[in-house]
C-alpha cells in the first residue's frame, strides 16, 4: 500500500485552480495509478479536512523534440484530481 505522500505529488497553483478555491475545490497532481477513494483518503490524512468528492482527469504527455535532433520524445502521462471539500480549508503557504 502506498503512503499518502506517494499518492499526492503536489498541489497545483494555476490561475484556474485559484478560481476554484472560491468553490472550496483544490487541484492536485497525483500518482497515475491512484483511485478516487485513495486520493480522498490521502487528502484527508495530509491536510486534516473532510472530502466531499473527487474528480479525476488523465493527461497524455506532449510530444517534444530531443535537443536539436529531429528525434521526437514524449513527456510522461500524468493525472490531475480536483477535490471538493465538505468542510475546512487548505492553508497554502
Amino acid at each position: 500500500m502506498k503512503s499518502s505522500y506517494d499518492i499526492i505529488k503536489h498541489i497545483m497553483m494555476t490561475e484556474k485552480c485559484t478560481l476554484l478555491k472560491g468553490a472550496n475545490q483544490y487541484s492536485f497532481k497525483v500518482c497515475s495509478c491512484a483511485t478516487k477513494t485513495e486520493i480522498a483518503a490521502a487528502v484527508e490524512d495530509i491536510y486534516g479536512v473532510k472530502v466531499k468528492s473527487v474528480n479525476i482527469m488523465n493527461y497524455t504527455g506532449k510530444l517534444k523534440r530531443v535537443g536539436k535532433s529531429p528525434v521526437r520524445g514524449r513527456r510522461s502521462n500524468w493525472k490531475k484530481a480536483i477535490v471538493t471539500l465538505a468542510e475546512g480549508t487548505i492553508e497554502l503557504a
